[in-house]
């Protein structure tokens, strides 16, 4: 008689919300935890406890904090192996220290608790299986960060997916996700933009560079507040590709980001135009370079993508109150951050006082995520009859994919709360 074998997904955050994603899967009598993130927005929030020692090993499909950002607190004392790419460990070593470094409230971690993390580390390439007590895991491109993997997961016959974030549209830095699953029992997805398409990305880029041009052409400059890993990088390699032959400037964590690039180029579409990108641009090294790129016409991209600190703010109370200068935020904006009261009401805080801003501004949405019309193209291509798990997005937006997964497809969708549990 053949011994049917219970799964276990209970998911500890990320349900009906964007931040601190984690989910566990238990099987086999091994628990194996998909991500452990916090929340950034404000005061930092942390996912539902679980003992470290009740966890088995962890998956960090990309290095972004949301996704990765609490794993250390399961190496204050223990030595749990996480499995992901090489490089998703060498970003997030360096986004997770700069956290430790910046936050202002009390972490349960340290940066010794780091080191233990990545001392723990188990890489792997695309496509490559390891065991795990019975389980096996496979990592898949998502096309979201360099780096980022979905986690596919074989359990005694019965396949798991958990999309992570993922991008089904090439974009300049990334190819598109890999969507060969195969036959899938239940899939965790992501909803961040089930209520929105993103428009054609070659038309976007023409947009962007027009726009750009037209700012520097008059003698301004265009201030590009990006996030240091990954949309700095596509913004570089949109300059590039169209061969942008002004002033093109890098500041704070994007240069490192860059320097950790350069030694894992493999993992992005095209390497070459990554390098040219690299070599078009000027590094700032210090505060006398920041203030003499303030002053010339070009582009200057730098952190942080959503204005709440970085070096994009000291160009910002520079660039600010003059009129051919232009802000181009290419990222989302979370509702209260400086950079959606500056989209909404163009006010910024300059000289310790909120004041109009006279530069140009403007947003155009480079996102990094599956957009509506991917989000149902991904679901119909599904094979086997699965469960499908709406995570990672408002709950207005987990509710709504679920429900045109029900009418459309006739799979079942279920919209977890933190802390529910479900058997597969």
């Amino acid at each position: 008689m053949v011994k049917k074998i219970t799964i276990n997904v209970r998911f500890l955050g990320g349900a009906m919300e964007v931040g601190r994603s984690a989910v566990i899967v238990e099987a086999n009598q091994k628990k194996i935890l998909i991500d452990y993130g916090v929340m950034v927005d404000h005061e930092p929030g942390f996912p539902m406890h679980i003992p470290p020692k009740e966890v088995d090993a962890i998956v960090a499909t990309h290095a972004h904090l949301d996704h990765s950002g609490a794993i250390p607190m399961f190496h204050i004392r223990g030595r749990t192996p996480v499995y992901g790419t090489q490089l998703t460990f060498e970003l997030a070593r360096l986004l997770i220290s700069d956290f430790i470094h910046l936050t202002g409230y009390y972490l349960p971690f340290e940066y010794l608790d780091l080191q233990n993390m990545m001392d723990c580390s188990v890489s792997m390439e695309y496509r490559e299986t390891r065991d795990i007590g019975g389980v096996k895991l496979e990592l898949l491109d998502s096309g979201h960060l360099p780096g980022g993997a979905q986690a596919l997961l074989h359990i005694e016959g019965k396949n798991i997916l958990y999309t992570s974030d993922f991008n089904t549209t090439k974009t300049r830095l990334l190819n598109e996700a890999d969507l060969s699953y195969g036959e899938i029992d239940a899939v965790i997805i992501e909803s961040t933009y089930a209520d929105e398409d993103h428009g054609d990305r070659v038309e976007l880029e023409k947009s962007f560079i027009k726009r750009v041009v037209e700012v520097v052409d008059r003698g301004g400059t265009a201030l590009v507040p990006a996030f240091g890993v990954g949309r700095s990088q596509e913004i570089l390699c949109i300059l590039a590709s169209y061969h942008f032959e002004y002033p093109v400037t890098i500041d704070g964590m994007t240069m490192e980001a860059n320097e950790i690039l350069m030694r894992y180029s493999r993992y992005l579409r095209d390497p070459k135009l990554f390098m040219d990108a690299i070599h078009m641009a000027n590094w700032v090294h210090g505060w006398k370079d920041r203030r003499k790129v303030a002053k010339k016409p070009g582009v200057i991209i730098a952190p942080a993508g959503m204005l709440k600190g970085g070096s994009a703010v000291f160009y910002m109370q520079k660039l600010a109150k003059k009129k051919d200068n232009a802000v181009f935020l290419v990222s989302y904006q979370v509702p209260g951050t400086p950079g959606r009261e500056l989209l909404e009401k163009r006010k910024f805080i300059l000289g310790g006082k909120s004041r109009d801003v006279e530069a140009e501004i403007e947003h155009f949405n480079f996102s990094s995520h599956a957009g509506r019309q991917q989000l149902h193209e991904t679901v119909k291509k599904l094979k086997g009859n699965p469960t499908v798990f709406v995570i990672h997005g408002a709950e207005n937006n987990c509710q709504l994919l679920a429900k045109w997964i029900e009418d459309e497809t006739g799979l079942k969708a279920v919209v977890p709360r933190v802390g529910e549990s479900f058997k597969i």
